[in-house]
């Protein structure tokens, strides 16, 4: 009898533990949201004329498949008779589904909003204690994807058990409707999600909320390190949020991932090359790719930066592992510079270089260094290095550099500027191949 309840056990912990295996999010995910831009500010008709534009700029061919409806699309209240979530039938006269029908119709998938609490950070009505009947309805909807946040969780956080149980409930009832639906949590960074989240959901925020700058410090999002973080907060900095996520990228792989939030490019805070460096970090430390601008009205520059196939390939690379950082050094003046790298499939590899302070600088950058995990064959090894911010002669992203053998030197990197490379070992095919056959 003690081995039949001891297999039960295990029988149950197994159906829990892969209950984020639904075959989504093999890669990061990628595509827009309202939210960044326009708030609460939504309607059928931002969402249609975003999904337009995603096909328009042919946004598709690069990965973007997911137009996602934020927060305040809902009505006043619930369905009285069956609790069901009702949208706000003027800003979304033709329902949901009908909304949903269209961006499919696209050749796009559809996701939407709500929070593990009594009401969403807008004010609308939540999900928690609803979650069967919200998840059941999201399906019926068409609904491909749920980014679930954090407010007014009465409370129900503190341990990682706590918010564990709150975050698999909506886990579970997405399951049970037998439609594949990515489960985004959004729940801050609280309580340590990267321990526990990878069993129930496709993502999770490790941060509060971006805010459209590079490095400015804002009480608002207090935490100088993300690990036992207290008050996640929001308006944290760009630069913040990658300090924030250097510990924890061990912890991401396949079907789930560190999610650093949404993407600034474009929405005016900062510089191209800040622009730049958001979307280096964003794509080498394998977050989401979700815009966070107005898509149908973008400058070249903005299009250039969400477009870098190059960068793109770096995040949806097959081999699924952040990169990481090998080093931060302070530098006087303020800021710091930092070698990031990882791995990638076919044996090459990520190399970045991060400037955060108010001045260029140059350095030599050694392969003892750069191979410190993979020791002394790699660190010998002969690579063809690739500028992935450069474009070739084709006008494809990613300059060939020659070869480089131990080290390469007077690397150059300006104010707030990300410089990243790919290395190839010197025996495998040249990078236009490799990038051909991804």
């Amino acid at each position: 009898m003690s081995k039949f309840w001891f297999l039960l056990t295990i029988a149950a912990f197994a159906r829990y533990a892969f209950a984020a295996d639904n075959g989504l999010a093999i890669t990061p995910q990628m595509g827009w949201n309202t939210w960044n831009h326009f708030g609460c500010d939504i309607s059928e008709d931002t969402i249609l004329s975003a999904a337009q534009a995603i096909v328009n700029y042919n946004l598709t061919r690069f990965g973007y498949e997911y137009v996602i409806m934020d927060d305040c699309w809902h009505a006043a209240s619930r369905d009285n008779a069956s609790g069901a979530p009702v949208a706000d039938s003027t800003k979304f006269p033709n329902g949901i589904k009908d909304l949903s029908d269209k961006v499919h119709a696209l050749g796009l998938k559809f996701g939407i909003y709500s929070s593990a609490g009594t009401y969403t950070c807008g004010g609308r009505f939540g999900s928690l204690g609803y979650e069967g009947i919200d998840a059941k309805t999201y399906a019926e909807w068409g609904v491909d994807y749920l980014k679930y946040d954090n407010c007014y969780n009465e409370g129900r956080a503190g341990t990682p058990l706590i918010s564990y149980e709150r975050y698999a409930n909506m886990s579970r009832a997405l399951n049970a409707t037998g439609r594949p639906i990515l489960y985004s949590m959004c729940n801050w960074g609280e309580d340590g999600p990267w321990n526990f989240a990878p069993n129930i959901a496709n993502s999770w925020r490790i941060s509060g909320d971006i805010m459209d700058n590079f490095d400015r410090y804002d009480d608002r999002c207090p935490c100088t390190s993300v690990i036992d973080c207290k008050l996640p907060g929001f308006h944290c900095a760009m630069a913040r949020i990658i300090d924030f996520a250097a510990p924890v990228g061990q912890k991401a792989g396949h079907g789930h991932w560190n999610d650093l939030d949404m993407l600034e490019v474009g929405n005016g805070g900062m510089t191209f090359d800040e622009y730049v460096t958001h979307f280096s970090m964003w794509s080498i430390l394998k977050s989401p790719l979700i815009l966070g601008n107005d898509v149908t009205n973008m400058t070249n520059e903005t299009l250039n930066i969400i477009t870098n196939k190059a960068i793109i390939d770096i995040n949806q690379d097959s081999n699924g592992s952040p990169a990481n950082r090998l080093w931060k050094r302070s530098i006087d003046g303020g800021g710091d510079l930092s070698l990031w790298a990882g791995g990638l499939a076919n044996n090459c590899y990520v190399v970045a270089l991060l400037n955060t302070s108010p001045s260029s600088q140059t350095i030599d950058i050694e392969f003892s260094d750069v191979f410190f995990d993979q020791g002394k064959q790699a660190q010998s090894q002969t690579y063809t290095i690739y500028d992935l911010w450069q474009k070739d002669d084709s006008g494809s992203w990613g300059k060939n550099l020659g070869t480089v053998q131990g080290s390469f030197g007077n690397v150059s990197v300006g104010i707030h500027q990300t410089k990243v490379w790919r290395l190839v070992p010197a025996s495998l095919p040249s990078q236009r191949q490799i990038l051909d056959e991804l």
